[in-house]
């Protein structure tokens, strides 16, 4: 008599469970990726990015949102942000990008040495990039290539570790 009853609540138990089915509906939603990882910076008329120093793991789902929260006119404080690759000549790239303000202040000749960017912004205007943060550890140097912002201390960087 005691077996039986043993037997007759673990069949019950059984049923309750489903019999033994797992519930997908929990594990699919656990699967779906929770979406980039989002990392907010301003920057106004004092020619400051509100955030310097960003860190990462190597290939990371990243989304840089920058605000240019000043007043004046894009004309005279434009504000992007440009990632760059590790070893970059940060200020020689600023200095070339001074003279390129047809092409949005990224000069041609270095181009490749951009890994991601948000173009130009002028006052209370928000713009984006989604990228995966390089895969190799090191520094990559960022900065906003409006001419004179990176000298008077508009840059910062993305370390990948």
């Amino acid at each position: 008599m005691k077996t039986s009853l043993i037997f007759a609540s673990a069949l019950v138990v059984l049923a309750a469970s489903g019999c033994g089915q797992k519930d997908s509906s929990t594990s699919s939603a656990a699967a779906a990726p929770a979406g980039p990882r989002e990392i907010e910076i301003t920057a106004g008329d004092q020619m400051k990015y509100s955030l310097a120093e960003i860190d990462a793991k190597p290939g990371e789902d990243i989304k840089v949102i920058l605000t240019n929260n000043g007043s004046q006119p894009v004309e005279a404080m434009g504000h992007d942000w440009v990632l760059l690759k590790a070893g970059s000549d940060v200020a020689a790239f600023a200095g070339a990008a001074a003279n390129a303000k047809a092409t949005g202040y990224i000069p041609d000749a270095l181009k490749d040495e951009v890994l991601a960017k948000i173009d130009l912004l002028g006052p209370r205007k928000s713009g984006e990039v989604e990228f995966n943060a390089p895969t190799a550890p090191g520094d990559y140097p960022f900065l906003c290539t409006f001419p004179a912002h990176y000298v008077s201390g508009m840059k910062g960087v993305l370390t990948v570790k």
